[in-house]
């Protein structure tokens, strides 16, 4: 908010008036108060849900201003944590044992199996004895060392797949693309509730909500500002020091500044001084024209007074301890 710059003529021909008349005490620059304004928007387009705050009203940090719907946004949300749900299970089964019952079956398979072997070495045990004394042919001895090294195979087979069951279910590299997934998952998630969260628009800092643009049913353009904040922080004095005293302002310098009405000194502290001049006229360099030479300065207002200075209104600023 920048008001006409009245005061920048005057504030020279004020300092003129005040030395020539001798008065001892520093002088008056005339100035006004000056409000930084933020403007308050959702990044998601929507409905104006509701406005919670209207103009005009005092509000703390934190506070919720407005909210925009937040359909379709919070299905999406909804789904992106299903999915993420449901990728967090698949790496849990990847990386546990298989359940109880289904080791005890593999336990069963293995005792079959050594109990075949048994059997099948019993066997060619008695199919020996027998080729020795030219009972058998030499057919049915190959058929039962046959069967004897299958059974052997499958019991080896058998003991493997129960290994196996018994540590985690999957290789090395499944149980990594199941926790890259989980991580996607989970950052698809992260995003769509970020947008959720920012539907509904709080304040970032105390102060007053000084204008609203949109009411509750309307359609809100993404990045389009709903209301306009003016912080207690960001209220400020602004006046301007002709060149000739500049060289004795610093930053942190207090000051004092009075207004029409004002039933104190407000108190503030210079935080500011521009880097270049202006003048209050536009003139060009001369020596006549350096008294008319100003710089922009601005002050901090004490915090307890700050909430009550109204942008635009006009100050007499007196510098304080130099």
């Amino acid at each position: 908010m920048n008001p006409p710059n009245y005061g920048i003529p005057l504030a020279a021909a004020l300092l003129a008036v005040l030395t020539a008349c001798g008065n001892e005490r520093p002088p008056f620059f005339q100035g006004y108060i000056e409000g930084e304004f933020l403007y308050l928007a959702a990044p998601q387009a929507g409905y104006l849900k509701s406005l919670d705050s209207p103009r005009g009203s005092r509000i703390k940090a934190g506070q919720v201003i407005f909210a925009v719907a937040a359909d379709p946004d919070s299905q999406t949300l909804a789904e992106a944590e299903a999915r993420t749900s449901s990728a967090r299970e698949k790496l849990s089964n990847l990386g546990d044992p298989r359940r109880p019952p289904e080791i005890a079956a593999l336990e069963a398979q293995v005792r079959a199996a050594e109990a075949a072997l048994r059997l099948a070495q019993t066997q060619l045990g008695q199919q020996q004895a027998l080729a020795q004394r030219n009972f058998v042919s030499q057919a049915r001895l190959d058929e039962a060392k046959a069967t004897r090294d299958r059974d052997a195979a499958q019991l080896e087979a058998a003991r493997q797949q129960l290994a196996s069951f018994r540590i985690s279910l999957g290789r090395q590299g499944e149980v990594r693309s199941a926790a890259a997934e989980v991580e996607a998952a989970a950052a698809v998630a992260a995003q769509k509730r970020w947008l959720v969260e920012r539907k509904a628009v709080a304040a970032p800092a105390d102060g007053e909500v000084a204008d609203t643009y949109y009411q509750p049913g309307e359609w809100v353009p993404a990045g389009a500002a709903v209301a306009s904040l003016l912080p207690d922080a960001r209220r400020r004095l602004r006046f301007y020091v002709p060149e000739v005293l500049i060289a004795g302002i610093r930053p942190g310098q207090p000051v004092e500044a009075q207004c029409d009405g004002c039933a104190e000194v407000i108190r503030a502290s210079i935080d500011f001084i521009a880097p270049e001049a202006e003048y209050t006229p536009p003139v060009i360099y001369s020596r006549g024209s350096r008294e008319k030479l100003v710089f922009r300065v601005e002050a901090v207002p004490a915090p307890e007074q700050a909430a009550r200075l109204r942008p635009g209104l006009p100050v007499d600023v007196r510098l304080g301890g130099r």
